[in-house]
């Protein structure tokens, strides 16, 4: 992706530029574009944001004073970008999904956006931009970007790009899961997108790993509800399924975020194989299993319709 040209020094590490003036009222807006520099912020797990461009109705001034005037930009591209850089320090291939914060100068966070990036190698470094278009009327006016959440997993276990199949003709992925008093619960999806039949039988294999993507002891995962709650499917009995190509199973995680004494558990990412013996998926529901030390797993079933 183009690389923004920076038109001004770094402004500290909050990736924040405007300009002066005013806008008077009932006067048409023409977009202005400001672009800013961030070499000195550090990075957030290999990420950095090296710029942001902001096209904004009017120029206004920066804490400092500073400022920047220049072309307008067309309404296309109204709205405000950041570039960044994704740096692989490992010795392998990773693929990287970075969440984006878009918040105002008091820091309220106004929008987001998650980017991925694929298979970046050992020692390699990709570029990219993140983009918010222009906010409706009467939103307040986002002028920050901020790296809120890194997860960076092996390439060769990521979950498949959306509308991809893999070599092995299955996908497996995880949704965004549902959140109510305390009570987690993640689904995890399973698809034959490819031409034979494939066969599961019982609960998915599951390996917890730290931010390092080493091995988590200490924690018990159960088939089953294992008591965490009750009527949430997860006490189907366990039967053979044989999923024909386009057909889906779903299986899920179901976990409690009680605090209590005791040290507590967060774990970013789970290697999940659909069966024994299958290619390994690591996935990122980021546990956050408080004190309970308990994960509930389901067995794989087929959709309801």
């Amino acid at each position: 992706m183009r690389k923004v040209t920076s038109l001004c020094p770094a402004l500290a590490a909050l990736l924040l530029l405007t300009a002066c003036g005013s806008e008077r009222a009932g006067t048409p807006a023409t977009p202005s574009l400001a672009s800013g520099s961030a070499v000195t912020a550090p990075p957030t797990d290999g990420v950095r944001i090296t710029s942001v461009t902001v096209s904004s109705s009017t120029p206004t001034s920066s804490p400092d004073g500073f400022s920047v005037h220049a072309d307008p930009l067309p309404a296309a591209h109204s709205g405000i970008s950041a570039a960044y850089t994704v740096t692989n320090t490992t010795t392998k291939a990773l693929t990287y999904t970075v969440l984006f914060d878009f918040t105002t100068d008091a820091g309220e966070v106004m929008d987001n956006r998650r980017e991925t990036v694929r298979s970046v190698g050992p020692g390699a470094t990709v570029h990219g931009t993140v983009r918010l278009g222009a906010p409706g009327p009467g939103a307040s006016r986002v002028t920050r970007v901020k790296i809120s959440r890194v997860t960076k997993v092996p390439a060769s276990e990521a979950p498949p790009a959306s509308g991809e199949c893999p070599p092995s003709g299955i996908r497996l992925t995880t949704d965004d899961g549902d959140a109510a008093m305390g009570l987690r619960v993640v689904g995890i999806h399973l698809e034959n997108c490819g031409k034979q039949d494939y066969s599961v039988d019982g609960y998915p294999l599951l390996e917890l790993l730290d931010k390092d993507l080493s091995p988590v002891q200490g924690i018990s995962i159960v088939q089953g509800s294992g008591g965490i709650s009750t009527g949430t499917g997860f006490d189907e009995p366990a039967r053979p399924l044989v999923l024909k190509p386009g057909e889906s199973a779903l299986s899920g995680l179901m976990w409690r975020n009680t605090t209590e004494s005791g040290p507590t558990a967060n774990i970013p990412y789970v290697r999940v194989q659909a069966k024994q013996g299958a290619d390994p998926v690591t996935v990122t529901p980021q546990l956050d299993l408080g004190t309970t030390g308990k994960l509930a797993v389901r067995p794989w079933t087929r959709p309801s319709k």
